[in-house]
């Protein structure tokens, strides 16, 4: 069976060896459209897969997989819903590209027609890389052809494949290998994760479910969020990797841990839409409303995972109830990601790290230091080598601020770190080093005191000497400023949680630290992160 996950960049300006056009999959140029009738339809349906190129219209690239070829001349290109996804009920997709920043529309599927809105080049290109997830699924799986098919960008694979050989090094740049995979790097980077465990073989895995399931989620991030979509799941995922290498961990976490793991730190931030918890309760946001002001993000990534899970049968040939339960630690794993709770969690952790009584051969105590790894992971940024910190720095700051401005438009209160006139990207993340960041590092290096840890530590330090040498080049550092970006009170509410909650979906508690304002005097404060920054 022949599946089409994704189409090439093709550069039309180069030739094409005959033993490429001789394959089932063929790519052909016209100087008059064969699609519109000029050779019988009917010889084209016997070829499986076809692109075509028509010099006459330059802008249009026809497209057709695993059916009948049928062309609108519409503009605009938006994928459709989920209900039509699978790829093996994909018969065709028409894409118009006059330039980089035009959209395209027209998506027809069997007898069906859609057309919808623009979308931006980068979703285009996304789409265009059939050859490359071919041959990427060939590096992954260690598989090579004595006739390989022809590969037009076979330099990018090369270095994708070399950075995944060193997908375990923290100075890992998430950045250039979404680049390199073309904005896939949350599909390729799971996916080679998953593969290089072994855990495809071990748990029986269908590849085409476990491909059409990560495809699915990284579409299911939003790309114009500037900070939480699936380049920030990618690198979250690449981090998680490093804490399960860990010694402690590596030699007492079993393989459904690791497919937990991997998986929870995949989905962490699922559909996340760009603003935080409070200003999805004061507009009223159906999603506040169905999980009643609750952990309402991380209830969302959670049960949207589930939904993907399900929907792809990912997990459909395991048993019923191992079914469920894997569900359910997914849910408490992504639920822990909850930065409101981040006072109950650290001081759990505090606690057993005291009492030195941790023992990973307990089923509950392996589940929580999986909790804390993501939470870990989840906040990372700041703890990475400076190149890198200061793009998620930029990102976060971004979108914090976007929401400031849709709170100004509305004429809504502006939630604390989002307004851009009273802030600065350097103090936001000076307060959140000093009251999130560092506490929880602080205590996972005593949990794991490895090289690691020692080298996050010490990047966390850099970095927020750095961000405190930009604070005073640009004179941002007025005491107003500074009161702003300390921790302010938000009061998280603390509903009932519904029983089809994991037992980690406790209500919310809002976190106190004691931190000094700019004249010195020491005031107890609760943090203002109300959802989490990454």
């Amino acid at each position: 069976m022949e599946v089409c996950y994704q189409l090439p960049v093709l550069p039309l300006d180069r030739p094409v060896p005959k033993h490429v056009l001789s394959r089932r999959g063929a790519i052909s140029f016209s100087s008059s459209s064969s699609l519109f009738g000029a050779p019988d339809p009917r010889q084209l349906s016997q070829r499986r897969g076809a692109i075509s190129y028509d010099s006459s219209d330059q802008t249009a690239l026809y497209i057709r997989m695993l059916g009948d070829v049928r062309v609108r001349s519409q503009v605009g290109f938006e994928p459709e819903g989920r209900g039509s996804y699978p790829y093996l009920c994909i018969d065709f997709r028409t894409l118009h590209s006059c330039s980089d920043s035009t959209s395209a529309s027209s998506l027809i599927a069997g007898p069906g027609f859609i057309s919808a809105g623009p979308v931006s080049g980068r979703r285009l290109r996304r789409l265009l890389s059939f050859q490359r997830y071919l041959h990427s699924s060939r590096l992954l799986w260690g598989t090579t052809h004595l006739n390989p098919l022809h590969i037009l960008d076979e330099d990018y694979i090369g270095q994708a494949k070399c950075m995944l050989e060193r997908v375990g090094s923290w100075n890992f740049d998430i950045f250039l290998f979404d680049r390199l995979t073309n904005g896939n790097s949350l599909v390729t980077m799971t996916f080679h994760l998953l593969n290089q465990y072994g855990l495809l073989e071990l748990f029986q895995l269908d590849m085409v479910k476990l491909w059409r399931f990560l495809v699915m989620v990284q579409e299911d991030y939003r790309s114009l969020n500037p900070y939480h979509n699936a380049v920030h799941a990618a690198d979250v995922t690449q981090a998680m990797y490093c804490y399960l290498r860990e010694p402690k961990l590596a030699k007492s976490l079993t393989s459904c841990d690791i497919l937990l793991g991997l998986l929870a730190a995949a989905t962490h931030d699922l559909d996340h839409p760009g603003v935080n918890q409070p200003f999805l309760i004061k507009t009223n946001h159906y999603l506040a409303k169905l999980y009643r002001n609750s952990s309402v993000l991380e209830n969302h990534h959670w049960r949207s995972a589930v939904g993907l899970l399900r929907e792809t049968g990912l997990f459909s040939h395991l048993p019923a109830e191992e079914g469920l339960k894997m569900e359910r630690q997914l849910g408490s794993l992504i639920l822990a990601t909850d930065i409101s709770r981040q006072n109950e969690y650290l001081g759990k952790f505090r606690t057993h790290l005291n009492q030195d009584d941790l023992c990973l051969s307990n089923a509950s105590h392996r589940h929580f230091i999986l909790q804390m790894a993501l939470k870990c992971a989840d906040i990372c940024n700041p703890c990475r080598p400076w190149e890198l910190s200061k793009q998620w720095s930029e990102k976060v700051t971004e979108e914090f601020f976007h929401q400031g401005d849709i709170e100004k438009k509305h004429k809504l209160e502006v939630s604390p770190l989002c307004d851009s006139q009273s802030n600065s990207m350097g103090n936001i993340q000076i307060g959140f080093m000093t009251y999130v960041v560092e506490p929880l590092f602080a205590e996972w290096g005593r949990f794991s005191d490895t090289r690691l840890s020692q080298t996050m530590l010490g990047h966390l330090g850099l970095n927020k000497a750095s961000w405190g040498g930009l604070v005073q080049q640009e004179g941002s550092s007025s005491p107003e400023e500074l009161e702003a970006s300390s921790p302010a009170s938000i009061a998280m509410p603390t509903p009932a949680v519904t029983q089809s909650e994991p037992e980690s979906a406790s209500a919310a508690e809002p976190i106190a630290f004691t931190t000094a304002t700019a004249t010195g005097e020491a005031n107890s404060k609760e943090i203002p992160w109300g959802s989490k920054e990454s």
